[in-house]
């Protein structure tokens, strides 16, 4: 069992396979040009999976698969399958903008995947170029409709922005309802790599949107779950995932690693330790000792403020290394 240095149980590892992707969000890296970490600093299937099994061994049941864009990453449906038949009965999952899924979704269902997080942030066209910076929209709904075809469970996340998609929230529940799907909104999380312009809603602003169609009952997280959900008053239940309220990190069970070796304790924090020497060298307890200190080193909570980030609280961390 994998324990933290505030007595938290980790069970979660996200690993991010890629910082490549193929839109450009607002929101995450709308500025970074087309340019790569070359190839040769990325670990290998084999080299993130030997530090992977360590971390099952020692108690991680639940991996989800993130990027950049991971469907980018060749032959990722061979690295789901060496997990999945590593260990069948645990909860794979991978976050994906659906783009490429129209082609992938089959064979990530065939290797093992289980689950799959997708962003959608808006059902007009024009708005979906805005955000993405691509002509996304037919394509990802597309995606969507195959990852249900095929038989993979769907969640969608959505992130309001104020003057851009914030009155697409009723319509994004209406879509997701008819397709028996759960949607998470996102709030907004400030970094120096996003358009400095946006401006994003707040958790009781996003709800204030849905109390104009719905009345709605608190439920509260479950487990550890990031996401708080609540009720419709006709038993259709959303989420909302809220990093800046108070309670956000208590039951915090996540630790990621990133495509080029580095094990992050916080997404919201700048530190991390690299165990890509050890992997390179199949040293496995050298990478124990790297997951020992990084759990050690876990922080209490992240360094968002409740309502109005100062510019110390705003992260330099690139999500699209991380997988957010």
């Amino acid at each position: 069992m994998l324990i933290d240095g505030h007595g938290r149980t980790v069970n979660y590892l996200r690993v991010s396979v890629t910082e490549r992707c193929n839109f450009r969000c607002q929101y995450c890296m709308p500025e970074k040009p087309f340019s790569w970490v070359p190839k040769e600093n990325l670990l290998s299937f084999d080299e993130l999976f030997l530090f992977m099994k360590v971390a099952i061994d020692e108690g991680v049941s639940k991996i989800r698969i993130t990027g950049g864009e991971p469907l980018l990453r060749e032959d990722l449906d061979q690295f789901i399958k060496m997990i999945h038949d590593y260990k069948p009965d645990i909860d794979l999952a991978l976050t994906t903008n659906a783009y490429l899924l129209p082609q992938t979704a089959q064979r990530l269902k065939d290797a093992g995947l289980k689950r799959l997080n997708i962003s959608l942030d808006s059902l007009q066209p024009a708005i979906a170029h805005k955000i993405a910076q691509k002509d996304v929209l037919t394509q990802v709904l597309k995606g969507i409709d195959k990852a249900l075809e095929v038989g993979l469970g769907v969640k969608i996340n959505m992130v309001p922005m104020k003057g851009i998609n914030d009155n697409e929230i009723l319509d994004i529940i209406d879509y997701c309802q008819t397709r028996h799907i759960k949607v998470r909104f996102i709030e907004y999380m400030e970094n120096h790599h996003a358009n400095q312009s946006i401006e994003g809603m707040h958790g009781k602003e996003i709800l204030a949107k849905v109390k104009e169609r719905y009345t709605i009952k608190a439920l509260g997280r479950e487990g550890a779950s990031p996401s708080f959900n609540y009720l419709l008053d006709n038993g259709y239940e959303f989420g909302l995932i809220d990093p800046h309220k108070h309670d956000f990190c208590e039951n915090c069970n996540r630790i990621r690693l990133t495509a080029e070796g580095n094990l992050i304790p916080c997404l919201y924090f700048d530190e991390a330790m690299s165990i890509a020497s050890a992997v390179k060298e199949g040293d496995i307890q050298g990478a124990a000792n790297v997951l020992a200190q990084v759990l050690k080193d876990k922080p209490k909570e992240n360094r968002w403020s409740s309502f109005d980030p100062n510019e110390s609280d705003v992260s330099q961390r690139a999500f699209y290394e991380t997988g957010g």
